[in-house]
């Protein structure tokens, strides 16, 4: 038999952190790792979205460091969980900067401001740096209030979104899409 996906436990707008620990649905913590979930759905799109075989490898190594933040973030930190949980290390960092400087060598200097768009891939891989963003965001809120995050957590979201919007130019590269220059209206 099949497991059940629905349990029913949730339908008060509670659910249970890792560690048992129950807290509200609206709790920033699950926010927070929700966001993080969002993310890794729209890197899912750019995964199919995209052709070039190293960006591809490169995006799923990105999705399984996602899943291993949204283990740390759902995490209660002041429970054991008697499971072991994946870590983010300092290296997966230094991989997107890699990864941020092999593509950079072959695109030009940017000299203005780049609208999002002209190739679906592009545009999704703008989303996914806006989503970014908004989950690096939800980190900082949390350790303002002085909800435990894991600060590599943080670094590894911000270097991902310089990541992202580095990966859209490279893929408007690759399929040969013009840049759109931000031309403000003066």
């Amino acid at each position: 038999m099949a497991m059940k996906i629905y349990t029913k436990t949730g339908d008060l707008g509670q659910t249970s952190l890792i560690g048992g620990t129950k807290v509200p649905k609206s709790h920033i913590r699950i926010d927070t790792y929700g966001t993080v979930d969002e993310l890794n759905a729209h890197i899912g799109m750019v995964y199919d979205l995209t052709t070039d075989m190293p960006s591809r490898e490169m995006i799923k190594e990105i999705q399984d460091r996602l899943f291993t933040i949204g283990s740390s973030l759902a995490c209660d930190p002041d429970k054991d969980s008697h499971m072991k949980i994946p870590d983010l290390k300092e290296s997966d960092i230094v991989l997107l900067e890699k990864e941020i400087d092999r593509m950079n060598e072959l695109l030009p200097v940017m000299k203005f401001f780049v609208l999002p768009g002209g190739h679906q891939a592009v545009s999704a891989t703008h989303i996914a740096r806006c989503v970014c963003r908004r989950a690096e965001r939800c980190c900082v809120n949390m350790q303002e209030q002085q909800i435990f995050v894991e600060p590599l957590v943080i670094k590894y979201l911000n270097r991902l979104s310089d990541y992202l919007f580095v990966l859209s130019r490279y893929l408007g590269h690759l399929l040969q899409v013009p840049e759109n220059p931000w031309r403000p209206r003066l």
